[in-house]
């Protein structure tokens, strides 16, 4: 397949990717203050695309910052472990120790599967922001898939079952099974059981898009083990090959992601002997229903 031609704005070219959700945005220096409109052409293709690449970008913390401000309230996640001493709406993963080598460890397991950002809040999120401090020579690709076509591709019975059902998501859930180290007695506290519509309208542009992931954990209503069974048909059935983009990462990458219509997922990669460092800020939605 040939790549759809460039779509040029005022002030930057905007290339659709080939294959899953997304486009490459050049000829923007993001630590630059940005005009109004120009964060506005920035939004649209946003909107547009679900997934924002951007490259070669000098995006120190506070720019970063200043940068997803610009969405809306940043969060502030509740694993305080990985804030920024400076910033703690920033949140840093890493494998490297206090020297800078690698030591070994993951630093957050859960990532290595199908998820949304904050779809354990209440009040769920608009975008992540993940800037690529170091990437590892193989693997550390994050890959993200395409919730509209997701359910576009759902049978009309199907369609119809899932918009009557909710899901309830849990942080505790998640990592529970995900991770080795457990949440605080504080952590769980603060991130309680929440549930979502698996079948949600994006608010801004009206499609409906589904809403599901592994901190899904079971469906309200219905029994226990027969709401697992079907979160774990569904997740593999909207992460399908053809829905998903998967980027590789180079040093000052940044790429910005529509939580409400992707799901995304880490790939593993040697954290003994390869050094992956992130920078990630996520931005709040308004509170729904």
């Amino acid at each position: 397949m040939s790549a759809p031609p460039p779509i040029s704005s005022n002030s930057f070219t905007v290339r659709p990717l080939t294959s899953g959700p997304g486009a490459e945005i050049t000829g923007v220096n993001l630590a630059a203050k940005l005009s109004d409109n120009l964060f506005k052409q920035i939004q649209d293709a946003f909107l547009q695309y679900q997934v924002l690449i951007f490259r070669d970008q000098d995006l120190p913390s506070g720019c970063q910052l200043e940068f997803g401000r610009r969405f809306g309230e940043p969060q502030v996640h509740v694993l305080n472990q990985f804030h920024d001493r400076q910033h703690p709406e920033l949140y840093l993963l890493s494998n490297l120790n206090e020297e800078g080598k690698p030591d070994g460890r993951h630093p957050d397991p859960g990532t290595l599967h199908w998820h949304t950002d904050g779809s354990w809040t209440q009040r769920r999120t608009i975008a992540t922001m993940l800037y690529c401090l170091q990437a590892p020579r193989e693997g550390g690709e994050t890959e993200l898939a395409d919730m509209y076509r997701a359910y576009d591709a759902l049978t009309g019975a199907m369609k119809m079952r899932l918009g009557l059902l909710e899901a309830v998501h849990h942080l505790n859930f998640h990592k529970k099974r995900r991770d080795p180290h457990p949440l605080t007695a504080e952590q769980v506290r603060n991130s309680p059981p929440v549930r979502h519509k698996i079948v949600r309208t994006h608010p801004e542009t009206g499609k409906p898009t589904i809403y599901l992931g592994d901190m899904a954990e079971f469906i309200a209503g219905m029994d226990y083990m027969e709401g697992r069974a079907l979160i774990e048909q569904l997740n593999e059935l909207i992460t399908r090959s053809e829905f998903v983009y998967a980027h590789k990462w180079n040093p000052r990458d940044l790429v910005v992601w529509d939580n409400r219509c992707t799901l995304h997922r880490s790939t593993p990669y040697d954290t003994r002997n390869e050094r992956r460092a992130m920078r990630r800020l996520t931005v709040l939605d308004q509170p729904t229903d």
